[in-house]
């Protein structure tokens, strides 16, 4: 299934125009835990990835793909959904030397669960997603502030938003450390994620290094999310990965 899809995605942008200046990019990484705003969307288990990027001066566009597991705990909604299958595109601008502003839209979709037994099939649970990213560079670093809004989250008919303020720091020639906060809201519905509350808060503390031309993080995260069936998806944990990227 994992190499279907791939074949997909190579099929899908090598169709893409070529323009000027254009790279091809793919990523195979693996992570402990794949966590989604701080909620684990792997129960709690490791995450085979993979992506392809097209990058040129007009625009950007790709896609990626990870093994996911919802576990029984949603009221078996999606219980066998194995895959999720990601598209994008957007555009770069670099308005000055410090400022930069990365806007687009992305597709979510997932794979594996059909429609029975009155479950929902996984493809119902797509949704689309546009965003907005501002970064200023300085002396002190790169500061980043992160919007996302998906006018139909996850398929449930409901808005939702996120907002996100992150730093990074290089502390040595190829080190970096990366802190983010964020929080997640459903705008318009009864939907809460932890008890009575429509929003929670992520916080999470990276350390990202290179070497021979593999990509290695380990990050502290946390959420505010303290009851529920997202609970112990949601806890504090220790997440790690890491990633090859091939160029074209």
């Amino acid at each position: 299934m994992k190499k279907t899809l791939l074949a997909c995605a190579i099929s899908t942008v090598a169709m893409l125009p070529s323009l000027a200046n254009a790279d091809v990019s793919a990523t195979v990484g693996l992570v402990s835990d794949y966590t989604f705003n701080g909620i684990s969307q792997t129960d709690n288990a490791p995450a085979l990835q993979a992506s392809l990027d097209y990058d040129s001066e007009a625009f950007y566009a790709g896609t990626w793909v990870s093994n996911v597991d919802f576990g029984e705990d949603l009221s078996g909604v999606n219980e066998d959904t194995n895959i999720e299958w990601d598209f994008y595109a957007g555009k770069y601008f670099q308005v000055s030397q410090a400022f930069s502003i990365d806007t687009g839209i992305a597709y979510y979709t997932y794979h594996g669960q059909d429609n029975e037994d009155g479950r929902t099939a996984s493809d119902d649970n797509a949704y689309a997603e546009i965003y907005g990213k501002f970064g200023f560079a300085s002396e002190f670093g790169q500061t980043e502030v992160n919007l996302w809004y998906a006018w139909d989250y996850f398929g449930f008919g409901d808005a939702h938003n996120v907002a996100m303020l992150a730093h990074s720091y290089d502390v040595a020639e190829g080190h970096t450390i990366r802190a983010s906060i964020d929080q997640s809201t459903f705008m318009d519905s009864d939907i809460k994620w932890d008890g009575n509350k429509s929003s929670y808060v992520h916080y999470r503390l990276a350390y990202e290094t290179s070497y021979e031309g593999f990509d290695f993080e380990v990050a502290a995260e946390d959420t505010s999310i303290e009851e529920g069936p997202l609970d112990d998806r949601a806890d504090a944990r220790i997440v790690a990965g890491v990633s090859y990227n091939f160029g074209f």
